[in-house]
């Protein structure tokens, strides 16, 4: 848990490829019922032809040229990911710095699932309050899920992923135009790792069981053992005290008339509603937020493209704030609490 005291600032872009496929053309051509569209809660999916790293180093010129930051001021540079990034045997953060000139940046790969940009910002505001190692940040994430080892429709329950990239940049004093951090937290529960696993066996090399990534089947196994409930009782212990936690260090009232939006991870409707939604309503009476029905779930980036959406006035107008949620296999869950400040004020909030 960290209380950015005094705030750091944040600018966050999503890069998405024009390319779509729509839920309603794959419904008229039988390959998704009516029943798996409302349930989801999307419309479209973006469908990207180029690798992963690519669009990252997209999303990340954005927004380090729209911050006016020379690259040579950013210190580390981290950028996660949850399939295929282009190459079997490499190190993906590395060729986003090099591309992006980040001559002085540490690059850093981050694998956590679908929270990788959770634990990302952690490390970001640990390395941003640090007095040695510097003051500015670059966070990146992008997934491509395409064929053949990846059925973007079908390959997991209720859940469809799209492709694109997303880029954060942070630095201890905020400039103007930037979104102000005064929270984040984390929580885990490992006892969950199995759901992406099942009973498979540990396997020699990568795709060794099936040619194509089935979280369906791993999902079965692990629901034959532990059943529904347990997952569901451990969502709904756990996001409260998150973000309980996440308001204490933002020196925020879970009901502050000044919270505009609760975020929420791009992981289709019908666990939204059976999960995460009640859990929020524990907590907060503000308004909660599913953003996710033009882009599917967008892996390791949910949590950055919807800081970006804190862009929009509808979201989170000027002087108030948002808490943006996100989530990851294994399990993980961050929460960040944000402020957009008002453009004729200066900010002297005090956490």
């Amino acid at each position: 848990m960290y209380a950015t005291s005094p705030p750091i600032g944040l600018r966050a872009t999503t890069w998405l490829p024009v390319s779509t496929e729509s839920a309603a053309d794959r419904v008229d051509s039988g390959f998704l019922s009516q029943t798996e569209v409302l349930e989801s809660g999307y419309r479209e999916l973006p469908v990207s032809v180029e690798a992963p790293p690519i669009m990252a180093v997209r999303a990340g010129r954005a927004v380090v040229d729209g911050s006016g930051v020379d690259p040579s001021q950013i210190t580390l540079n981290t950028h996660a990911w949850i399939y295929h990034q282009g190459h079997d045997f490499w190190a993906p953060a590395h060729h986003v710095a090099s591309e992006l000139g980040l001559l002085n940046a540490m690059p850093v790969g981050i694998s956590q699932m679908c929270n990788g940009a959770g634990i990302a910002l952690e490390l970001a505001v640990d390395h941003l309050r640090s007095p040695t190692r510097g003051d500015t940040v670059l966070m990146t994430t992008a997934d491509r899920f395409c064929e053949p080892g990846f059925d973007r429709w079908h390959g997991d329950y209720g859940l469809w992923y799209g492709d694109g990239a997303t880029a954060a940049l942070l630095r201890s004093t905020p400039a103007d135009g930037d979104l102000h951090l005064l929270s984040v937290a984390t929580d885990a529960d490992s006892s969950a790792e199995k759901m992406h696993r099942g009973d498979d066996e540990f396997t020699d090399s990568p795709m060794a069981i099936s040619s194509v990534i089935d979280i369906r089947r791993t999902k079965r196994a692990y629901l034959a053992r532990h059943g529904k409930d347990a997952f569901a009782a451990t969502v709904a212990d756990r996001i409260p005290a998150l973000l309980t936690t996440a308001f204490t260090a933002a020196g925020l009232s879970p009901n502050d008339p000044q919270l505009a939006s609760v975020v929420l991870p791009r992981l289709g409707s019908k666990a939204l509603t059976a999960a995460y939604r009640p859990a929020v309503a524990q907590v907060t009476r503000a308004p909660v937020r599913d953003v996710g029905a033009a882009t599917g779930h967008l892996g390791a980036g949910d949590l950055i493209a919807n800081m970006a959406l804190l862009e929009d006035d509808s979201l989170c107008p000027p002087g108030q704030m948002a808490v943006v949620l996100s989530a990851g296999g294994g399990f993980s869950w961050t929460a960040a609490v944000i402020r957009k400040p008002s453009p004729t004020t200066t900010d002297k909030r005090k956490s």
